[in-house]
């Protein structure tokens, strides 16, 4: 089992962070494609219209249209949450090194060699 550090904690949680980031931007980029699709959707359904295609084949194109425009909207608001899942990650990374970052440092300069024999009351003197 691996050891959990301050070192570790820190690590995985920017780590998280930035993988969390990176998706939202991603999902946005999809999201804001899908958006062009319906926008040109609706347009070729305004165009059929102005030639005179039959009034079904007209519908079918705007509802096409409506239901891509909706995809666009879940995936922005998937965007969305994926970038507050991302500000928490950063705020568990900012509660870490402020929770820990003291006891990281008292241990540092310590002559404590290893972690695991480092009784709970060292950590409550520091």
């Amino acid at each position: 089992m691996a050891q959990l550090t301050y070192k570790a904690l820190v690590r995985t949680t920017e780590a998280k962070e930035t993988a969390l980031l990176r998706n939202a931007e991603s999902i946005q980029k999809a999201a804001d494609d899908i958006k062009a699709f319906a926008d040109d959707t609706a347009a070729d359904a305004e165009a059929l219209g102005a030639k005179s295609v039959d009034r079904d084949s007209v519908a079918e194109c705007q509802d096409l249209a409506k239901l891509i425009q909706g995809v666009s909207t879940s995936a922005s608001t998937y965007a969305a949450k994926a970038s507050d899942t991302a500000k928490a990650a950063r705020a568990a990374g900012d509660q870490a090194r402020t929770t820990h970052a003291g006891f990281q440092e008292a241990f540092e300069r310590s002559d404590v060699q290893d972690l695991e024999h480092v009784s709970r009351d060292w950590f409550e003197q520091e």
